[in-house]
C-alpha cells in the first residue's frame, strides 16, 4: 500500500511539472516576501531573452514568466516567491484579465530596456535611492555625468535616472547652512573645473545645457525619471535659459533685475507660474516644493495612488501598480509639489488631496515621457546629509520603493501599440 501511494505521489508530481509552462510572480501584500527583486527577476527573464508579461491590477500587478529551471533557480537564489502555473491554469487568469468587467490588463513585456543613471562621480549608492533601489534588484545600469551627456552618449539608453542634482547651478542651495564645510567648498570648486573643461564660463551655464541635452533625449523618444531636488531644480534651469537667476557667492556676480518676470513657463515640462526663492541663505529653489508649507504628522503622511483604466490608461496604469493604494509620505529637498503649480497636461499619480500637494506626476514631451516623483528616500522619512543608508534588506516590500521600479520596467512595453 505505501509503494502504490508512493508512485502515485511521484506520478503526480512528474505530472505536475512536465504540464508547467509558467511561472507567475505574484505581488500581492501576502504572497510576495520580496517584491522589489521581483522586479528585478523580471528584468533578469528579459535580459536572458525570455518573454514576460505584466498583468496589470491582477494580485498587485503580478509577472508572468515562461517555466524555465534557469528562473525558478533564479527565484530561489535571491528569494523571490513564485508559484507554478499550467497552461490552463495561465490561460484562465489571461481570460479573467481580458473580461470587460475587470479593470485589469495584460501588457507584454518585449525587452529589457537599457538604463542609466545620471550621477556625479564618486557618489555612493545610498545617496539616492534610485541606485540604492536597483542594486538591491540587481537591475544593470551605467552611471553618467555631465560629460557623457554633453557628448551625445544618452542615445546610448532608454531609461534615465536624474540623480538628486541642482540643474540651476546654486549648488544645492546649500549655502546657507554648508558653505564652510569641506565637502562643499570641494563640490563647488570641482563643478566649476567641470564647467570649464566643457567649455563654459559658469557651472549654471554649463548645467543649462545638460539640461536641454536631457530634454532632448526626452523629446526624442526616451524615459526620463526624476526625484527631489532634481524635478524642479530642472524645471526651472529650462525656464530661465538666458536668464541669470544665481547670486554673487554661486557664480561671481549679481543675478539680473526683475528676472522673476523673465521666465519662460512654456519650456518647462512640468510646472507653471511658479516663483523663485530670491535669497540665497533658504534651503529651498521656489515655491513648487511644499516641504515648508505642509503640516502632516509623521504618523498621518501618507499619499494615496490614482485608480486607471488599465484597458485603456495602460502607462500610467503600469506606473502606479502596487499592493496597495495609500504610500507612505517621505520627505526631502522637493518633497512635494503644490497642486496649482502642475501643469494641466501633467497626470498626478499620487497626491495628499488634504493636503494640496501632488506627490508623484507624469507626462508626455515630444515622443517620449517622463516622471516626477517629490522626496528623497520612501524608507527613510527625513534623510540628512551623513545619515546612515537604508537597508533594503528591511524593506523588500517597500509601496515606495515600487514605484520607482515601475517607472525602470514599464519602458521594456514601448514597442507595444497601447490604448493611451
Amino acid at each position: 500500500m505505501f509503494l502504490r501511494k508512493l508512485i502515485a505521489l511521484v506520478f503526480l508530481t512528474f505530472s505536475t511539472v512536465a504540464n508547467a509552462n509558467f511561472i507567475l510572480l505574484p505581488m500581492d501584500e501576502t504572497t510576495q516576501q520580496n517584491h522589489l527583486k521581483a522586479y528585478g527577476i523580471t528584468y533578469w527573464a528579459l535580459d536572458k531573452q525570455f518573454k514576460a508579461s505584466w498583468l496589470l491590477n491582477y494580485r498587485g500587478g503580478s509577472f508572468l514568466l515562461p517555466d524555465a529551471p534557469e528562473i525558478r533557480k533564479e527565484c530561489q537564489i535571491r528569494g523571490v516567491s513564485f508559484e507554478i502555473l499550467s497552461d490552463s491554469q495561465a490561460n484562465s487568469i489571461l481570460d479573467e484579465i481580458s473580461s470587460p468587467s475587470q479593470n485589469m490588463e495584460t501588457v507584454v513585456l518585449e525587452k529589457a530596456p537599457k538604463i542609466a543613471v545620471y550621477t556625479p562621480k564618486g557618489k555612493q549608492p545610498w545617496d539616492d535611492a534610485v541606485t540604492l533601489v536597483l542594486k538591491f534588484a540587481e537591475i544593470p545600469y551605467v552611471e553618467v555625468y555631465d560629460e557623457e551627456v554633453m557628448s551625445d552618449q544618452l542615445l546610448l539608453y532608454d531609461w534615465l535616472h536624474l540623480h538628486h542634482e541642482d540643474f540651476t547651478g546654486q549648488y544645492g542651495k546649500f549655502y546657507g547652512m554648508y558653505r564652510n564645510a569641506p565637502w562643499y567648498i570641494e563640490e563647488k570648486r570641482n563643478a566649476e573645473a567641470l564647467a570649464k573643461k566643457l567649455g563654459f564660463e559658469k557651472v549654471s551655464q554649463e548645467k543649462l545645457a545638460v539640461a536641454k541635452k536631457v530634454r532632448d533625449f526626452v523629446i526624442g523618444g526616451g524615459f526620463m525619471f526624476a526625484m527631489c531636488s532634481a524635478t524642479d531644480s530642472f524645471d526651472i534651469a529650462l525656464s530661465a535659459e538666458g536668464v541669470d537667476i544665481c547670486e554673487a557667492m554661486f557664480d561671481g556676480d549679481a543675478s539680473e533685475p526683475n528676472y522673476q518676470s523673465k521666465l519662460d513657463y512654456s519650456r518647462s515640462f512640468a510646472f507653471k507660474d511658479f516663483t523663485l526663492e530670491r535669497r540665497p541663505e533658504r534651503y529651498e529653489f521656489s515655491d513648487i516644493d511644499m516641504t515648508e508649507k505642509r503640516r502632516i504628522p509623521f504618523e498621518k503622511d501618507y499619499f494615496t495612488l490614482m485608480e486607471f483604466s488599465a484597458k485603456w490608461d495602460v502607462v500610467p496604469s503600469m506606473l502606479c501598480q502596487n499592493h496597495t493604494q495609500l504610500v507612505k509620505g517621505f520627505m526631502g529637498q522637493s518633497t512635494s509639489f503644490e497642486r496649482s503649480l502642475v501643469k494641466s497636461n501633467i497626470l498626478v499619480l499620487g497626491e495628499n488631496q488634504v493636503n494640496g500637494e501632488a506627490r508623484y506626476i507624469h507626462g508626455q514631451k515630444g515622443k517620449g515621457m517622463f516622471t516626477f516623483y517629490g522626496g528623497h528616500d520612501p524608507e527613510d522619512y527625513q534623510h540628512r546629509v551623513g545619515d546612515e543608508p537604508t537597508v533594503l534588506d528591511l524593506h523588500p516590500t517597500s509601496p515606495g520603493y515600487r514605484l520607482i521600479l515601475n517607472n525602470v520596467l514599464f519602458p521594456a512595453a514601448r514597442k507595444k501599440k497601447q490604448k493611451t
